[in-house]
């Protein structure tokens, strides 16, 4: 009768700690990613001289829901606006305004979001920006890479690109993500079997 009751605390405590894992593994897949906005340039009014434009770095991007975008600005707002007051760039009925001057924004949902600056002028100089949250069924995008251009180049234009895609930051923490929790499971079983 003891080895019965020694097998049976023995096989709770194999599922207890299986569930355990399991819940682990859910809470590290579900964390997002968190984007720093403007990367080194930060968000203020762009210059003219910038490599690319907020929109141009978004859209190097994919957003999921969790994943968070980081504002860091002097002097500024960042507003949540309407698709109408992004394209008129209308401050005076923001969804949300922020003002701390490092302002971390999180996605709960997919679709667009609009961001434009609350400073005059500013949103008009180019200070906005649209993210799109990828829907969790949707797949990321990868497009295969460009054939090298006749004169030796790599890219469309022929210049040094690599002519491969990126992949976004939240693939890379979802790929070590089921990496560790492999490692972890078969060291369990490697412990309790």
């Amino acid at each position: 009768m003891a080895s019965s009751s020694s097998a049976t605390s023995k096989a709770f405590n194999n599922m207890l700690l299986s569930a355990l894992i399991a819940a682990t593994m859910a809470a590290v897949l579900v964390s997002g990613f968190q984007y720093p906005v403007g990367e080194k340039m930060g968000w203020k009014k762009p210059t003219g001289k910038e490599t690319e434009t907020y929109n141009e770095w978004a859209a190097k991007n994919r957003f999921h829901i969790g994943d968070t975008i980081n504002f860091k600005y002097q002097n500024d707002s960042v507003l949540v606006v309407s698709p109408v007051g992004y394209l008129t760039c209308n401050t005076t009925n923001p969804i949300s305004r922020f003002d701390d001057g490092d302002t971390v924004f999180q996605f709960d949902r997919p679709g667009f979001f609009y961001f434009i600056s609350g400073e005059p002028g500013h949103c008009k100089s180019g200070q906005r920006l649209i993210v799109r949250v990828m829907h969790p069924s949707q797949a990321p995008e990868v497009s295969p890479s460009p054939a090298p251009s006749p004169s030796g180049g790599s890219g469309r234009d022929g210049g040094g690109g690599s002519g491969s895609p990126g992949v976004s930051a939240a693939v890379k923490v979802t790929v070590v993500s089921c990496f560790v929790a492999a490692v972890v499971g078969l060291f369990v079983v490697y412990l309790f079997v």
